[in-house]
């Protein structure tokens, strides 16, 4: 069974320490969410914390969590009223002090020997919405409406949201009224709660849970034509359809659940092809390859050419595969491709456009900066929760 053109399905899975959630998009695997007990992510938590220390050296400042956890809070995700004056960068000394408290949410995960990544710009998101309550008016992306269309989305919002502190997502331009005006509130309820949390937690404390992976995924893709969701098992099935009804109230009935083997990721024979995401290899249809390697400091991808004769017509594969491999493998930070050689600079500018648009819908903010002059392709994908490779690594003391 596979999804009609463009529709997407979200199949949600749970073996042993893991909870698998993936998004398949006309059939096909394009997003994969992983939640590993043995590795719990604190992705999009908020904690009321303590500054430990001040490092001026990385311009940041340690903040305890609680639980032995620090993350570290860089100066530019201090907000002004820590101490700072709007419109001017200021060092982290003049920002913050030792032993203030501060609310922060987990903007990335934790990465080898680092902790995790914090903000003090709280957001809270939606499938249409993403509210920011710190911040202030309604944004809308260049990318997702322009001119006239730009004005008329924001009037539509305007018509409905209430107060401050609001983006924009993708799906918001289709979306009616009733479902916007209803994610809004709740979304405003949950901070309120937080902001109640805050007012009397003593610190260090957690105030939110940051969304599992089955949430994740609704959140991501749950603003586009989803076709039905299949669970594992009646008790995760349930839990997800009680979120749903007050998160998603449209997408509840469209939850099925699967009990007994074989489950739904068997039934689309997707552990095969989930096991290729932690090698290094990955056949191209016309013979070529690529070859992702990670390092410490960044991920380099090769594009090797096979049999196949028109560079270009290779290159252009490449990138679209490349662009799935780094969502499907949720790598983060700097990349560089090195792609096959080419003839011209007109074939080296129609695979950039190629490669931005393949990137371009991709829930990870991801810039492509260009051909370097040794010819390689340099790109950044936000960090957010934790490389799949480590998630399906057996945790210590435990297994995957």
């Amino acid at each position: 069974m596979t999804g009609t053109r463009g529709g997407v399905e979200i199949l949600v899975d749970r073996s042993g320490p893991l909870t698998r959630a993936a998004v398949l998009t006309a059939g096909r695997l394009t997003d994969l969410y992983v939640d590993n007990t043995g590795r719990p992510s604190l992705l999009g938590a908020v904690f009321l914390g303590r500054v430990e220390r001040i490092a001026t050296g990385l311009d940041a400042a340690f903040v305890d969590l609680g639980g032995g956890v620090s993350g570290l809070l860089g100066a530019a995700d201090v907000r002004a009223e820590a101490g700072g004056r709007r419109g001017k960068p200021e060092r982290i000394g003049t920002l913050l002090r030792t032993g203030q408290t501060v609310m922060v949410q987990v903007k990335a995960d934790a990465a080898g020997a680092k902790g995790p990544t914090l903000t003090m710009d709280v957001t809270l998101p939606g499938r249409f919405l993403v509210h920011a309550p710190l911040a202030a008016g309604i944004a809308v992306s260049k990318r997702l409406a322009q001119g006239a269309a730009r004005g008329d989305l924001l009037r539509r919002l305007e018509a409905v949201l209430v107060g401050e502190g609001w983006i924009a997502r993708s799906g918001a331009a289709a979306a009616a009224a009733e479902p916007l005006a209803a994610e809004a509130d709740s979304l405003a309820v949950a901070w309120r709660s937080i902001a109640a949390a805050a007012a009397t937690a003593i610190p260090p404390a957690r105030l939110h849970d940051g969304p599992d992976a089955p949430r994740r995924a609704v959140l991501e893709h749950g603003g586009g034509p989803v076709e039905r969701i299949t669970v594992d098992g009646r008790a995760l099935a349930a839990d997800l359809a009680a979120w749903c009804a007050a998160a998603a109230p449209d997408l509840a009935g469209r939850i099925t659940a699967v009990d007994g083997r074989p489950g739904p990721f068997e039934l689309r024979d997707l552990d095969a092809e989930i096991e290729t995401l932690s090698g290094p290899r990955v056949p191209l249809s016309a013979g070529g390859s690529l070859v992702i390697e990670r390092t410490e400091a960044l991920t380099v991808v090769d594009v090797n050419a096979g049999e196949r004769g028109n560079p270009l017509d290779v290159n252009l594969e490449a990138a679209a595969e490349i662009a799935r491999q780094l969502r499907l493998r949720n790598v983060g930070g700097i990349v560089v491709v090195d792609f096959v050689n080419m003839r011209g600079r007109s074939d080296g500018e129609r695979l950039l456009n190629a490669l931005s648009r393949a990137v371009a819908d991709d829930p990870a903010q991801t810039q492509v900066y260009g051909l370097s002059k040794l010819g390689l392709v340099e790109l950044t994908r936000a960090r957010r929760g934790t490389a799949l490779a480590d998630l399906l690594t057996p945790a210590p003391g435990g297994t995957p």
